[in-house]
C-alpha cells in the first residue's frame, strides 16, 4: 500500500513539474504555448525591472529554440512572448508610455510607417484597467498577424510584418527594454 502511494505521488509531482518549465518572480512559466494548432516551447523568460523595481516577467516561445535575436525577430513563423505583471506599481498610463518608448527603440525613431497598427495595439492591449497578474500573450501567427490576449481572451489581431518586427524588437532588438531580458529571453 506505501509503494502505491509513493508512487502516485512520484507520478503527480512529475506531472506538476512537467507542466511548467521554470517559476521566475513567483511566475510560473508554461513550458509550452499554442499558435493556431502549432505547439510553441518555451525559450526562455526573464524579469523587466525599472529602478530595482519588479515589472512584470516575460517569456519567449519559438518553433524551435533559437539564440539570434535578429533572425527571430525578422523570422515569419509563429511565436509568442507571454507578458505577466507583477508590479502593484504598473498601471495602464505606464505600460503605454514604456511599450512606446520600447517601439521607438526598436525602429530607430521611425514608427511612422507603422503608427496605425502601434494605435491600434495600444488601445486593445492596455486600453482597459492594467493590474498586477494580467497576463498578455502576443501571439504571432503568418499570414494573419499578431494576435493580442489578455489573461486568455482574445482582444484582437493586428497585421503587418513591420508591426511585428517593431513588437518582437521591444525586448529582442538592439535597443531592447533590458539587455538582461534580452539574454534571459534567448535562452542565455
Amino acid at each position: 500500500m506505501l509503494k502505491k502511494i509513493f508512487g502516485v505521488l512520484l507520478v503527480t509531482v512529475f506531472l506538476a513539474t512537467s507542466v511548467y518549465a521554470l517559476e521566475i518572480g513567483g511566475v510560473k512559466i508554461p513550458d509550452t504555448m499554442n499558435a493556431e494548432g502549432k505547439s510553441l516551447a518555451l525559450n526562455g523568460a526573464g524579469i523587466r525591472t525599472k529602478f530595482f523595481i519588479k515589472v512584470y516577467v516575460a517569456g519567449l516561445y519559438l518553433g524551435q529554440k533559437g539564440s539570434n535575436a535578429q533572425a527571430i525577430v525578422n523570422a515569419d513563423e509563429p511565436m509568442a512572448v507571454k507578458l505577466q505583471i507583477i508590479s502593484g506599481m504598473v498601471d495602464s498610463k505606464k505600460m503605454q508610455k514604456a511599450t512606446m518608448e520600447g517601439f521607438e527603440n526598436a525602429t530607430n525613431g521611425n514608427i511612422a510607417p507603422i503608427k496605425a497598427q502601434i494605435d491600434q495595439f495600444m488601445g486593445i492591449t492596455f486600453g482597459d484597467t492594467t493590474k498586477v497578474n494580467d497576463v498578455f500573450d502576443f501571439v504571432c501567427v503568418p499570414g494573419k498577424g499578431v494576435e493580442i490576449l489578455k489573461n486568455g481572451a482574445s482582444k484582437g489581431t493586428i497585421e503587418g510584418a513591420a508591426f511585428k518586427k517593431a513588437l518582437f524588437g521591444i525586448w529582442l532588438g538592439d535597443k531592447p527594454a533590458q539587455d538582461d531580458l534580452k539574454a534571459a529571453m534567448l535562452g542565455k
